[in-house]
């Protein structure tokens, strides 16, 4: 990404970055000339500098905001770890890992905990399941603290929306649980990396390995065989058909993408901000370098 490009994007979660941020999430590996381009736009009076902070909109706000959000975000982030902690210990859980906003540093009065979860290959649907029901039955389906709406399979790692967004969420994952599953999930997505080649590849010596209940060892014993693969398949089949039902706002091809459940993967978005948020980032970023005539190739990026 040009540095206009990684401001506006940030400045769709109304968050400023610094010069350093800036650069790490840019595509240039040329801290001078993303430094030069950070004065243009300044100079222009397209991006505004508020004490370190660089944003597309004149309002200082929008730094308080932040500055808040990063001190929430580092006082519940030990809660966060804790919770992380019991979903490893669920059965076929292989890996955790924290997104969303949290994994960005930021936390607020509306934020929730968003989850990354890898699971046992064949097994990814109970595994759900029991975390659902967990949430459900034991935490009064709350989802601020237990948010778990991405799942994929250790048999395959790779992400198959390959654009800006999903290289963000990758980007700034932050891992927990499972050191190998991680590893072999970034290998198993080098798309990513040209995205951001500036950005620092997260530690894996803190990543803790998962280690199971007597409990969560005895799910695991009752369907490792046919049985569980049997259930495994009906569960799939029963949540596609209720999220069928219930999401009917969402086109086939938004289904598709934000609700997506096969074998290998399942997704619950039903916001669909990956659609919203590329769009929007498109439709602004062309909106800039047409208004201010800036030399700039147009955005053109599928959100897919």
């Amino acid at each position: 990404m040009s540095a206009l490009k990684t401001i506006l994007y940030f400045s769709l979660f109304k968050y400023p970055l610094t010069r350093t941020e800036i650069f790490q999430f840019s595509e240039n590996t040329d801290q001078k000339e993303v430094d030069s381009e950070i004065d243009l736009l300044l100079k222009k009076g397209i991006i505004f500098n508020f004490d370190g902070f660089y944003i597309d909109v004149n309002n200082p706000d929008r730094v308080e905001r932040r500055l808040k959000g990063n001190e929430m975000a580092r006082n519940i982030m030990p809660k966060a770890i804790k919770v992380s902690r019991k979903i490893a210990k669920f059965p076929y859980v292989k890996g955790v890992c924290l997104s969303g906003a949290l994994s960005k540093g930021y936390y607020d009065d509306d934020g929730d905990f968003d989850f990354f979860i890898i699971t046992k290959p064949k097994r990814l649907w109970i595994a759900r399941t029991i975390l659902v029901l967990y949430k459900k039955i034991f935490l009064f389906n709350s989802k601020k603290y237990f948010c778990v709406n991405y799942f994929i399979s250790s048999d395959q790692l790779e992400i198959a929306e390959q654009n800006l967004f999903t290289a963000t969420e990758i980007a700034t994952l932050i891992p927990l649980y499972g050191k190998d599953t991680f590893v072999d999930f970034l290998a198993a997505n080098p798309w990513a990396k040209p995205y951001f080649p500036n950005k620092p590849t997260p530690k894996t010596s803190t990543i803790r390995e998962t280690e199971k209940t007597w409990f969560s060892k005895l799910i695991q014993k009752v369907f490792d065989g046919s049985v569980g693969l049997k259930l495994d398949r009906y569960l799939q089949k029963l949540t596609i058909k209720k999220w069928q039902r219930k999401f009917t706002h969402l086109a086939q091809e938004d289904f598709n993408v934000a609700m997506k459940s096969t074998r290998h993967v399942s997704k619950h978005h039903p916001q669909n901000y990956q659609n919203k948020v590329t769009t929007r980032l498109k439709e602004r970023y062309n909106q800039v370098i047409e208004e201010y005539d800036l030399q700039y190739p147009k955005y053109s990026e599928k959100h897919a």
